[in-house]
């Protein structure tokens, strides 16, 4: 059965260099801190993590534009906070319920394709995903790509506050 999923990868940019400059200790300290930071948000915004991938994490929600105020408000305390930059893509579609507590389907696999593209401090999500973004969140324009293991290239938004939207040329897509 196909159930309207919305997913989003979340991963801490620079981990592994983090890892390998401070060591172990300070590593997992770090993980510590984003693995807190990311349950007081999924809570605050009813999203689940559905799972965890070391320095990252695989978040679903029913509702998209609650996932993407909770990744974008993630990824802002991230960089607020002098912490690793988070990075994150997000899509949503129809999915497979997989034994009764995964997914499966192409929403997931784009969404984790979307968060590999990105760079530190970015959200990149699907058009689709950045046509419902909530009022003070921005979707710009960040062009079509290729993605790994896709067919067809894909056109990306860049999901950010609006209060920090000031790149110049670039501008907001409609609501």
């Amino acid at each position: 059965m196909r159930v309207p999923r919305a997913f989003a990868f979340v991963d801490l940019s620079g981990f592994t260099r983090f890892t390998d400059l401070y060591g172990d200790d300070e590593a997992v300290a770090l993980l510590a801190k984003f693995r807190t930071e990311l349950r007081s948000t999924a809570s605050d915004f009813g999203v689940r993590i559905a799972k965890w991938l070391g320095d990252g994490a695989m978040l679903v929600s029913v509702d998209t534009v609650t996932l993407v105020e909770a990744t974008v408000r993630l990824a802002d305390h991230f960089a607020d906070a002098g912490l690793l930059p988070l990075r994150a893509g997000l899509a949503a579609g129809n999915v497979i319920l997989f034994e009764g507590d995964d997914y499966t389907g192409g929403a997931i696999n784009l969404a984790a394709r979307l968060c590999d593209l990105a760079q530190p401090l970015e959200v990149l999500a699907t058009l689709d995903v950045g046509a419902l973004v909530p009022e003070g969140i921005a979707a710009v324009g960040a062009g079509v790509h290729d993605i790994p293991g896709l067919a067809v290239p894909v056109e990306v938004v860049r999901l950010v506050h609006a209060s920090r939207f000031d790149v110049t040329g670039e501008t907001p897509l409609p609501r």
